[in-house]
């Protein structure tokens, strides 16, 4: 380790700072901001500051939790959020650029509220004194965990269980030996806990998960054995989440769009994007449809073919459909990254809808450019794969209708985006 002053100049795509080191290499200084000089120690690529030279940048603000700079959730609550929307907005422009799409309609960035996350995935690590640690993964240091009081993320809800799940997990002896997690969805009924532990579920641990769940009106709680499929340990009530027109019974753990303002964002955006004229037996194709978050929202303007690997999921989505009397929603699982929908099945569809998971979809993308699928409308939560994967529609002439840049991370330098493709009519981009 050495000791160096240095000149912040930009901000890297991890939200460090980026500084010149004495060596002349490339060095990141986690919370810094351009403009600042700081003395930091360091250690390979990276420095840590251990003091400001001089004045702080004006864009820097107080932190709004105090495990800021600890706990490896944020990254950038010392940024003031105007210069921070517009560094986000600014990685979905280069993303495109990097696609082929370099004039880009890009709308200003979508922020999220503090305070309104509804799902958290949780880390929990028994100490040798038995004493329960949970929270997120530490700053700089993955195999640590910051054990949280607070969390200005997180809807205040599911803050206010850390203490009591603490407390309860310490008392589970050898169902958590030593690491698990805690998966929880805010759902309309109430706090939703999906419990992972390294041993057995016995029937004094199950009395225990019952009487938390009676104690903290937690409709459910589900239990598994490391990544095993999980069961129902504890059920005191419906586990449900409205989603427009119908009310799904989620699986354990379900994958939720993590605040309630993002989701409305993110389905504004997407039907925003739909061609205005579509035929009456029009269907759109919809890939990763997931618990139907997007899909309720289409089915109120046309058919859906909606496509999801995950058999709970799927289950699920066409199960709420059917109480809902949504015959216009066809679900059918189907395993996407093995099994990409082909060239003559996308020529079916008018438009094609896909929230692929963070890697991408590169395969499907492909296909759906070469099928030459009128309308695509890309969701992703992962700018270097959506540059990756939106390159073959440049290459095949398509043009972007609109792209919104979600701040669905708050405070993190992580980016969701929607993206809407055309293909061009008379060498523009189509309504």
């Amino acid at each position: 380790m050495s000791d160096a002053e240095l000149d912040v100049t930009a901000l890297g795509a991890a939200g460090d700072g980026i500084a010149r080191g004495p060596d002349g290499g490339t060095l990141f200084i986690p919370w810094t901001l351009p403009g600042e000089r700081v003395r930091a120690r360091i250690k390979g690529g990276r420095a840590v500051p251990e003091a400001w030279i001089g004045p702080a940048s004006p864009e820097r603000t107080d932190p709004a939790c105090r495990h800021f700079g600890l706990c490896g959730g944020c990254a950038l609550q010392h940024w003031e959020s105007a210069p921070y929307a517009a560094w986000k907005r600014a990685k979905l422009v280069e993303a495109l650029a990097r696609a082929g799409f370099a004039a880009a309609p890009v709308a200003e960035t979508i922020l999220t509220p503090p305070g309104t996350r509804r799902r958290a995935d949780l880390a929990l690590r028994r100490g040798s004194d038995g004493a329960i640690r949970l929270g997120f993964h530490a700053a700089g240091d993955p195999a640590a965990i910051t054990d949280l009081a607070a969390c200005a993320v997180l809807d205040a809800r599911l803050v206010a269980l850390f203490d009591p799940l603490r407390a309860m997990l310490k008392r589970l002896g050898t169902t958590l030996r030593r690491e698990g997690s805690a998966v929880l969805n805010l759902l309309d009924t109430g706090p939703d806990l999906l419990l992972r532990t390294d041993g057995p579920l016995d029937a004094a641990a199950r009395a225990t998960l019952a009487g938390f769940a009676e104690a903290h009106a937690i409709p459910r709680i589900a239990w598994a054995r490391g990544e095993s499929l999980p069961e129902t340990a504890a059920q005191h009530g419906p586990a449900t989440l409205r989603i427009g027109a119908a009310t799904v019974a989620p699986p354990p753990g379900a994958f939720l769009q993590p605040s309630p303002a993002g989701e409305a964002a993110i389905r504004d955006a997407v039907l925003a994007g739909l061609p205005t004229r579509l035929a009456a037996r029009a269907v759109v194709a919809e890939l990763y449809a997931g618990i139907g978050t997007i899909t309720f929202a289409l089915a109120e303007h046309v058919r859906v073919a909606a496509f999801e690997g995950a058999a709970e999921s799927v289950a699920a989505l066409a199960a709420a459909a059917g109480r809902a009397g949504l015959s216009r929603i066809v679900a059918t699982r189907r395993d996407l990254a093995r099994q990409p929908l082909g060239v003559k099945e996308l020529a079916a569809y008018a438009a094609v809808v896909l929230d692929p998971p963070f890697a991408g979809a590169p395969e499907q993308l492909a296909l759906i450019a070469r099928a030459r699928v009128p309308r695509v409308i890309l969701v992703s939560c992962n700018p270097a794969a959506l540059a990756r994967d939106a390159a073959p529609l440049a290459a095949a002439g398509y043009g972007v209708v609109a792209a919104v840049p979600v701040d669905q991370f708050l405070w993190s330098p992580h980016l969701e985006a929607v993206v809407s493709f055309s293909l061009p009519r008379g060498g523009t981009a189509s309504p």
